[in-house]
């Protein structure tokens, strides 16, 4: 006998679901605050681009993203959902050469999309921000994977652990290139506005 099926999630409880995936306190509080308060704008270090898989990463010194799909001329530009473009701290490169054991280390063998100095990648997580014409959304730390070893040497995977910066998808399409600025500009709709309301 099969079992009936699940009832839908109520609104209210797709709205709730919603705003807990952000990670984002009340508006109102002090925490929120303190997240969406930055000391300054960023830079863009570094644009990269890899046309398809397994082939290094050749640098460039503008690019279109693109809204629901990638940057054109990444292997990602046809459609990548949430891992639209890959951004890495400038500052967290010394880091990371220095826990592997180096003097320096390329931003091409990390494999990011773009290399950004002055505002902290991680706390865009969530939030929306602009590079030239483009907007874009935080959506999750990007993490190692075990291609580190052979870039950086052994244990390389350990020495990018908490360095690998920030997944974002493209929300607005527009070009971007070296030395423009990074912006905050706000949060993603409110879950309210997307699902008409909490109940």
């Amino acid at each position: 006998m099969s079992s009936p099926p699940k009832a839908a999630p109520a609104k209210g409880a797709t709205a709730r679901a919603a705003r807990a995936r952000t990670a984002l306190p009340s508006p109102d509080s002090e925490l929120y605050r303190l997240m969406s308060a930055f000391p300054r704008g960023g830079t863009v270090r570094w644009i990269g681009l890899r046309p398809k898989r397994d082939v290094p990463m050749h640098p460039v010194e503008a690019v279109e993203a693109i809204e629901g799909g990638g940057l054109t001329g990444d292997r990602y530009a046809g459609g990548s959902g949430k891992r639209g473009i890959t951004l890495i701290q400038a500052e967290h490169l010394p880091v990371i050469a220095a826990l592997a054991g180096l003097e320096d280390v390329l931003p091409a063998l990390l494999r990011r999309n773009v290399v950004v100095s002055g505002i902290p990648l991680i706390a865009l997580k969530g939030r929306r921000f602009r590079i030239g014409s483009a907007v874009f959304e935080g959506t999750e730390p990007c993490d190692p994977c075990s291609r580190m070893e052979a870039a950086l040497g052994p244990g390389g995977y350990n020495a990018m652990r908490g360095h690998g910066g920030l997944c974002a998808r493209i929300v607005q399409s527009g070009r971007f290139a070296l030395g423009d600025a990074v912006e905050f500009v706000g949060d993603p709709p409110a879950a309210d506005d997307l699902f008409g309301g909490a109940a």
